[in-house]
């Protein structure tokens, strides 16, 4: 996958947790607090050490630490962002073969 592709994931995932933040403040139900922010398991700056494998046109190998972070990822979690990478500019079908290159599979319904 290209770099621009991570970006374009992180990017989705934040703008998701945006979203989810402000729907909760507006119904009272939640408050903000200085945590970081985690999207299926992982935090988002963990997933940011996975943006050279994803972006550019000839992107690397993911890493080591990326793989370390594909490896704790919830993947069924990551499958239920999958229809919503479009509406940010991301090939879905990019996106989820992230996890494979590091030795995972993605669930059967994924």
């Amino acid at each position: 996958m290209s770099n621009s592709i991570t970006f374009k994931l992180l990017l989705a995932a934040v703008c998701a947790l945006a979203l989810l933040a402000v729907s909760a403040l507006a119904d009272g139900s939640a408050s903000v607090t200085a945590t970081p922010s985690t999207i299926c398991s992982v935090s988002v700056s963990e997933l940011a050490q996975c943006l050279p494998a994803i972006t550019g046109k000839s992107p690397p190998r993911p890493t080591k630490e990326c793989c370390g972070v594909m490896k704790k990822a919830n993947l069924r979690c990551l499958c239920n962002y999958k229809a919503q990478f479009a509406n940010f500019g991301i090939d879905p079908a990019k996106a989820m073969a992230l996890p494979k290159k590091c030795g995972r599979n993605l669930p059967r319904q994924c």
